[in-house]
């Protein structure tokens, strides 16, 4: 009796086994539409808080993130703006992300300093041409410098790109507001909204970032001003096909909390959105970040 039950059980084992792995298969190739809108002249933008190198963060400390993080980078985006990001944590990353190239400066000296927010590009399909840095504050060519309420250095990192694809030219600006100085803030907001209207006389415009502030907060306004509503747009808002993800960008670590969507994608109106997505999986109970990271995949409209 016990040989005849044996087969069909290791049968069962076997056919339970490959049912999971076609699940799992069938996920990563929705994850992989959902970023790509199905479309492969489509381009996959980023934006991805990747929480500093903290020892202090225990089993959430960088050392058990830096592979997630960069999964997720490699699975999902042809260009990425990280915040938070420190020296160390980059070169991981860009030792792990062998396809990509990266440009950008930490903000307490414009060199190796401090906190950066670098942007990480496939070389294959972006061309870089040009790149500025220039901080938030009232003298944003000084190197490190702050004004107004805010209470760490901000800075903004600026890059002009050719998509090899498409032919497309664009400007890409990545960010990270304050997370104290309303007033910094605010400001912050001008500083981007007055840089993207400069870039977007010539060519579209990208802006990436964790602006630290709600959609119906006064920054988010000044980005999105309904005045001139041609010029920059969540692109959550205008994206073709629905939201996939949570309606949240913060997790702190431990749960995504409805309603924390402080991490933003925004385009001028020559840049289609042809799907938004909110990555808030976890790999092993842990999420990569504490913040989840963000995916507008675009097409660029003529001109």
């Amino acid at each position: 009796m016990t040989k005849s039950l044996r087969f069909p059980a290791l049968c069962l084992v076997f056919f339970s086994l490959a049912l999971a792995l076609f699940s799992c298969a069938a996920i990563a190739e929705e994850t992989r539409q959902s970023a790509t809108g199905e479309d492969p002249s489509g381009l996959r933008v980023m934006t991805f808080n990747i929480r500093y190198n903290n020892p202090k963060d225990g089993a959430d400390a960088w050392p058990n993130r830096i592979d997630m993080v960069a999964d997720r980078i490699r699975q999902s985006a042809d260009v990425v703006g990280l915040q938070e990001a420190r020296q160390e944590q980059i070169q991981d990353l860009a030792g792990r992300l062998d396809e990509y190239q990266w440009f950008g400066v930490g903000r307490d000296d414009g060199q190796q300093g401090g906190e950066f927010c670098p942007i990480f590009y496939r070389a294959d399909r972006l061309k870089l041409l040009e790149t500025k840095v220039a901080w938030l504050s009232e003298t944003p060519d000084v190197p490190g410098s702050k004004s107004w309420d805010a209470a760490i250095t901000r800075l903004m990192t600026m890059v002009k790109f050719r998509d090899q694809k498409s032919g497309g030219v664009f400007w890409m600006i990545n960010t990270h507001f304050d997370h104290r100085g309303p007033q910094s803030r605010i400001e912050s907001a001008k500083i981007i909204r007055t840089t993207a209207q400069q870039f977007a006389a010539d060519y579209p415009v990208v802006v990436t970032g964790d602006f630290n502030c709600l959609p119906d907060s006064r920054p988010y306004q000044i980005i999105t001003d309904d005045d001139d509503a041609s010029l920059l747009a969540d692109a959550r808002t205008i994206t073709q096909t629905p939201h996939r993800g949570p309606d949240s960008t913060w997790s702190g670590f431990r749960e995504v909390e409805d309603g924390r969507r402080i991490d933003f994608i925004f385009v001028t109106s020559d840049v289609q959105v042809r799907r938004h997505v909110t990555f808030g999986d976890q790999v092993g109970g842990r999420f990569p970040s504490d913040h989840l990271p963000v995916v507008a995949a675009i097409r660029f409209a003529p001109r």
